[in-house]
């Protein structure tokens, strides 16, 4: 299997430092700073590429368990907010609110409930972050 990077440089004290970041594949650079991570600033940061890749992940095993299941999807949206806040002397990252938004032809409300709850549980991303409080809203559009 192939093992993906990225990478990231810091320049700067904490406060008043610039960062960029990098997939490997060069499909995502963007700039961080303080302010655009624990603040309102500009720039991305660390919880929205979590974001981004647990909100991906999640739709693709979804796809995988509802095709297991016979039943193709026609779309999945999911949104994940993830939740950065003061944990004693530092921060943490506190909660993942996974959004989902489906159509699949054909299934139930409470058989897509299910099997949406089978992908969170099996969704890779998901599984490594298993020490963050984890809540999924599923529904059919």
């Amino acid at each position: 299997m192939p093992v993906r990077t990225a990478d990231a440089e810091w320049r700067g004290k904490l406060r008043d430092g610039k960062g960029s970041m990098r997939f490997g594949g060069g499909a995502f650079t963007g700039e961080y700073s303080f302010g655009s991570r624990f603040e309102s600033g500009q720039g991305t940061n660390p919880e929205e590429l979590i974001g981004a890749a647990h909100a991906g992940c999640f739709s693709m095993a979804l796809s995988g368990v509802l095709g297991d299941a016979g039943h193709a999807p026609k779309s999945i949206k999911t949104t994940a907010k993830v939740h950065i806040d003061k944990v004693g002397a530092g921060f943490g990252i506190t909660k993942i609110e996974l959004d989902c938004v489906a159509e699949v032809p054909g299934l139930s409300a409470v058989a897509f409930k299910e099997l949406a709850d089978k992908a969170k549980t099996g969704c890779p991303v998901s599984q490594a972050l298993k020490a963050v409080d984890i809540k999924l809203s599923a529904r059919l559009a």
